[in-house]
């Protein structure tokens, strides 16, 4: 059984309705890439996910459970932590006190220590600049800062919005090995949305692509990197410094 299962879903603000038929799926220990063009839903579908939006319509399962109508401090107890675009750290916190924010649930506080000792092998920089403020690293620094924080709730689905947007090439490489890594050996389940296609492709063991609210097109990285569709829609209009 997927951990993640969304059916049919409907989201949106106001009076205007943003996903109109969204369905998809991730495992444990899988890294699944969310596609779309701007407009196509892809960040309101994470929102709804976490509970800042209800859903409308359709189903959000979590472990077969339905979690779409519960409080978004409800879902990440069960579980699931999202790192928003553009990072938003506490620029006059250490590093080491950002990510003690992120173990505020009181299973992840209590072992908090242990938490940080494997993020720090996986982020080295953790250890080196963890009495640096988060507002003097540089945007591929805060961008692992800010993963790490999300990791310290100790979730079982990640949830990342665009966190590849605006690093350089060197960093994405580092950051992309670092979530295989928690997926292949730490079983976690990721789901990224973002326009780096190229990058998200070839780290995904597989994608959708959501085009006006709705899921078109779903395979693996590799199939969806070659598919024509996908190459039409998306291929020419993305970023292509990704490594």
């Amino acid at each position: 059984m997927a951990l993640l299962e969304v059916e049919r879903l409907q989201a949106g603000y106001g009076d205007v309705l943003v996903l109109k038929d969204v369905s998809l799926d991730v495992r444990a220990g899988e890294f699944v890439a969310l596609l779309g063009p701007n407009g196509a839903g892809k960040t309101t579908l994470l929102r709804a996910l976490t509970g800042l939006i209800p859903a409308r319509a359709g189903a959000i399962r979590l472990d077969g459970e339905r979690i779409e109508r519960l409080k978004p401090y409800r879902i990440a107890a069960r579980g699931v932590a999202a790192i928003p675009e553009r990072r938003r750290l506490f620029d006059e916190l250490t590093v080491r006190e950002n990510l003690a924010l992120g173990a505020y649930l009181d299973p992840a506080r209590r072992r908090a220590a242990e938490t940080l000792e494997s993020l720090e092998r996986l982020f080295p920089l953790l250890r080196d600049r963890a009495d640096t403020a988060a507002g003097l690293l540089s945007g591929g620094e805060q961008q692992m800062v800010a993963v790490a924080r999300g990791l310290m709730a100790r979730p079982r689905l990640l949830l990342l919005d665009d966190p590849f947007l605006g690093l350089a090439g060197a960093v994405i490489r580092e950051l992309g090995r670092a979530l295989r890594e928690l997926t292949d050996a730490e079983g976690l389940a990721i789901l990224a949305a973002g326009q780096h296609v190229r990058r998200l492709l070839r780290l995904a063991h597989r994608g959708y692509l959501l085009e006006e609210g709705r899921t078109v097109l779903t395979g693996s990285g590799a199939e969806l990197l070659e598919h024509p569709h996908l190459r039409r829609s998306l291929l020419e209009l993305a970023p292509q410094r990704t490594g």
